[in-house]
């Protein structure tokens, strides 16, 4: 069966020519999907729904906030006190900070330490789990500033567009 779509978001391509649409028998299940060394496929997105039970969409929804992203960034190069991160992180309220760490130092990215002052000092590091993450917010971030002119334009044509 063939059929014809189109698209006219800005950014996107239009389709004017028929292609051939894959009927639902010959479309490989997820579970089929091996990889040469005949395991799964550790890419199924398929198990990054939104169930509650879901521990790699739970991971990916914490580790992917842009508050997260920002401590861990901030994390990378040393240690830093509660307030040292709340002026570092513009627009960060107190109570958004506090829960962001702890939710952070329960996935056991981030270390927290308790130093037995008055008044007590609290320090913030990133544990070596945290650490395996660096490289992949670096090339998010590069990624980002690579491309960050072609989505204002893509989001202005969009707009244009919308009316």
């Amino acid at each position: 069966m063939a059929e014809v779509r189109t698209s006219t978001s800005p950014g996107s391509f239009e389709v004017t020519e028929p292609f051939e649409v894959t009927e639902p028998s010959e479309v490989t299940e997820p579970s089929e999907v091996t990889e040469p060394s005949g395991e799964r496929d550790r890419w199924d997105v398929f198990q990054w729904d939104a169930r509650e039970d879901c521990e790699v969409r739970q991971i990916l929804d914490r580790i992917a906030d842009k508050w997260s992203l920002l401590v861990i960034s901030l994390l990378e190069e040393r240690t830093m006190r509660f307030n040292e991160l709340r002026r570092a992180i513009d627009g960060i309220s107190q109570r958004m900070l506090t829960v962001t760490l702890r939710n952070l130092e329960r996935d056991g990215l981030v270390c927290r330490t308790v130093y037995a002052e008055v008044p007590p000092r609290v320090e913030y590091c990133l544990s070596p789990l945290g650490r395996t993450l660096l490289g992949t917010i670096q090339s998010l971030v590069r990624w980002t500033e690579e491309h960050q002119e072609e989505i204002v334009r893509a989001r202005a044509e969009f707009d244009d567009a919308a009316g």
